[in-house]
């Protein structure tokens, strides 16, 4: 009988539950108790919802406060001696490493924090120190298996495998990976045989690294690690799982291996199936087939998948497939229940994760059936495909089509454009500015409710979020900040809004999906053709510009960034979809620059997140339509505008004189959790753009002092030159309180007109 699983299960609850109730512990307003209590009641809800909906394979210890890699450093003791001095509880402790901690325990920043491969989802990078004792040292796995057991249900606990948590980890001191190999093994080996006592028949071990380009070392490297440790699992069944990809550079050791199931990805990994034709699955290992997408909210195509399922069971007995999602659902909302207000001729079209269990089970038993043609459920899914029909818009198929080269290249060239910007800008020596927003308080939701409720006339709105521009500029000029924002009091969310002002975009009411932490994105759905409505960010930015004689930037939304964090169409190529966004945004750009806007910011901060996996496929793939795309969006503007961009989150060493040739005139960077690495290899490759990189980490309620910030932009100086150098925020300060903003700003300027003052 063929057997149903899902890598994993959104953790954040139908409503958001787990975000409004960490952040009420954030604040003091509920206590560890009723936390963990709320917590265990989203977890039951989920198990059970699973299990009603026949799925056979139910995970556990997918849940996570924060982040999976995190709890699993909790989880093994790779606690840095910083977190552990702080003396707080390992609830508490575990935070401090997640946001940093400020108090009178102590003054500790939070740890570095990266895409999770090529999705928009954040993970906490985990440090190993020379001193770190490495061992079970949490119980959260445990707990949660035993939870799921009181309810009847047997799960499938969900763990980060030692050779991704490896490769992942920063090494503090002189040790590394290979050093830890062994004490890596004896911790997991000890982690299987608990679970194995306490009834768990399979664990799977999530390594997603295997999807990278592997060397030889790396190969010798993971085999040695699994060798020992399939040797000590002591009855209890491994499942690999790997997924965002195919593991063509590792395949045969995989299935050499004594793993009771192997779990592939045959939605992104192009070679999965070559590689299965070419080698078989060895033995009586179970493959789990990742053959429902797990990150895109569209409707399965059942006559295409159960083709490839038939492809697979020429190579893998029928009773050993099981049909899977190709990664975890974390990635997609939680359920179409709560789409009231999104039309039933769209609706029908999606399946978010409660949908895909039914997809699922849908699929298993059309697997199973011997007359499919026959079968009601696949011809509806048929029809609903064959229905399927999106928005064309022949004028802007008509204007990509009618591009050429010079569309693409802004004149006059960067050198000579710089010097025209600093004559008109007249800024001093190491500029300061924010990223774009400010607190997004109580009274600016209440006004946004308000308008949604119709409670308040959209003028009353608009003059509303005047007045907190008014207000913000005011603040801004007094803390002496050199480029000023408007703050993006009237946004929801920096792609939403743009979304909401394109043809061709639905929206959701409550299609939430986890960011990072407590932080959750609401993503378009692109249905169509794009096309630019009607100014956008306008009347707002001149509005701005009118209350100071100090620039004030227009800030935009990249078009890549809005593209990887929409849920894209899967009938038309990226490239299309980008340029389609493109020239939305260069008539939004060309707009501010004639009214007033001398300073446009058009944030790219998802660049690099969809940058393909293999190397060999980054510039074919992606960067030779992605780096185009903004180039298109802003190549209008005169020589006296200066472009902006703005990245967040991602390791660029290895795309530097890609973003160079973005051609924008500055570009700030994430910088803080990552320790300003990026400055080194900005000199390295002999960096042009002028550079901001970030010296304030927003995603943390810690205040930076001005001696703190002095020593950054030091330290900055001793790699750039200060005229090329923006001091800046990591990112917006739309989550962070008005407090922490004035003080850490206040500190940011100081700091960077006393170094000013010694250049």
């Amino acid at each position: 009988m063929t057997k149903t699983s899902v890598v994993g299960f959104p953790r954040i609850g139908a409503q958001r539950e787990l975000k409004f109730w960490t952040e009420s512990y954030f604040k003091g307003r509920i206590g560890a108790e009723e936390l963990l209590e709320n917590a265990k009641s989203l977890r039951k809800d989920q198990w059970l919802l699973q299990k009603k909906s026949g799925l056979d394979f139910i995970p556990s210890n997918d849940f996570s406060f924060y982040d999976g890699v995190l709890d699993t450093a909790a989880l093994v003791g790779a606690v840095p001696a910083e977190y552990r001095a702080l003396g707080l509880s390992a609830l508490d402790t575990y935070f401090a490493m997640a946001r940093g901690y400020q108090g009178e325990n102590g003054d500790v920043k939070a740890l570095s924090m990266k895409k999770w491969f090529n999705t928009n989802y954040h993970y906490i990078v985990p440090v190993l120190e020379d001193d770190a004792e490495i061992k079970i040292s949490g119980g959260k796995p445990f707990e949660l298996f035993a939870e799921a057991l009181e309810l009847g249900i047997k799960t499938k606990p969900i763990i980060v495998g030692p050779f991704t948590f490896l490769k992942l980890a920063v090494y503090r001191g002189a040790k590394t990976k290979e050093d830890f190999a062994q004490e890596f093994i004896a911790a997991y080996s000890d982690i299987l045989a608990k679970l194995g006592e306490m009834g768990a028949e399979w664990v799977q071990l999530d390594e997603p690294y295997l999807v990278t380009d592997l060397d030889k070392a790396d190969i010798e490297f993971f085999t040695g690690l699994y060798k020992k440790l399939l040797a000590k699992k002591d009855g209890v069944k491994i499942l690999l799982q790997t997924y965002f990809g195919d593991v063509r550079d590792i395949y045969s050791e995989l299935a050499a291996l004594d793993f009771d199931g192997i779990g592939l990805d045959f939605t992104e990994g192009k070679k999965s199936l070559e590689f299965l034709r070419a080698n078989g699955l060895p033995g009586e290992k179970l493959l789990f087939a990742g053959v429902l997408n797990g990150k895109n909210i569209w409707r399965n195509d059942y006559s295409k998948t159960l083709a490839l399922l038939d492809e697979i069971k020429k190579y893998v007995p029928e009773e050993n497939i099981v049909i899977s999602s190709s990664c975890s659902l974390l990635h997609v909302p939680y359920s179409l229940d709560s789409e009231t207000k999104l039309d039933e001729k769209y609706k029908r079209h999606f399946a978010f994760a409660r949908e895909k269990l039914g997809e699922l089970e849908d699929l298993k038993k059309l697997f199973e059936s011997g007359v499919r043609s026959e079968e009601k459920k696949l011809r509806d899914n048929i029809n609903l495909l064959d229905a399927k029909k999106q928005f064309a818009d022949r004028e802007i198929s008509g204007k990509i089509a009618a591009l050429t080269e010079k569309d693409f290249i802004r004149l006059p060239a960067f050198a000579e454009r710089e010097k025209i910007q600093k004559e008109a800008l007249a800024l001093p020596p190491l500029p300061t500015t924010t990223i774009g927003s400010f607190p997004q308080t109580g009274e600016v939701q209440t006004l946004r409710t308000k308008l949604r409720k119709k409670e308040i006339t959209p003028e009353e709105y608009k003059n509303g979020v005047k007045a907190k521009i008014a207000e913000w500029i005011e603040i801004q000029e007094n803390l002496g900040i050199d480029v000023l924002v408007h703050g993006e009091f009237e946004r929801n969310d920096m792609v939403e809004y743009f979304g909401e002002n394109f043809s061709g975009c639905l929206f959701t009411q409550k299609a939430w999906v986890q960011s990072y932490g407590t932080r959750c994105v609401k993503p378009p759905i692109i249905w169509g053709d794009i096309r630019r409505e009607r100014p956008i960010t306008v009347e707002y930015g001149a509005y701005a510009q009118s209350l100071t004689d100090r620039p004030v930037k227009g800030m935009l939304t990249g078009p890549v960034t809005i593209l990887n964090w929409s849920f894209p169409r899967e009938d038309v190529s990226s490239k299309e979809m980008a340029f389609q966004i493109a020239l939305a945004i260069r008539d939004e750009v060309l707009d501010l620059e004639a009214n007033g806007i001398r300073v446009i910011q058009i944030d790219e901060a998802a660049l690099k997140e969809k940058l393909p996996i293999r190397r060999a496929d980054w510039h074919s793939e992606y960067l030779d339509w992605a780096i185009p795309a903004f180039r298109l969006a802003h190549s209008g503007v005169g020589p006296r505008t200066q472009i902006h961009t703005h990245m967040c989150y991602s390791e660029f060493a290895e795309i530097v004189k890609d973003i160079d040739a973005m051609d924008a005139d500055v570009i700030s960077f994430e910088a803080s959790r990552s320790n300003l690495e990026i400055v080194d290899v900005l000199r390295r490759e002999g960096f042009r753009t002028e550079v901001g990189p970030g010296i304030y980490d927003i995603h943390s309620p810690r205040i930076p002092s001005e001696g703190e910030f002095e020593g950054a932009i030091r330290r900055i100086l001793e790699k750039l030159s200060a005229d090329k150098v923006w001091i800046n925020p990591d990112c917006g300060l739309k989550t962070r309180a008005v407090a922490e903003v004035l003080e850490s700003l206040k500190n940011m300027v100081a700091a960077a007109k006393a170094v000013r003052k010694t250049l």
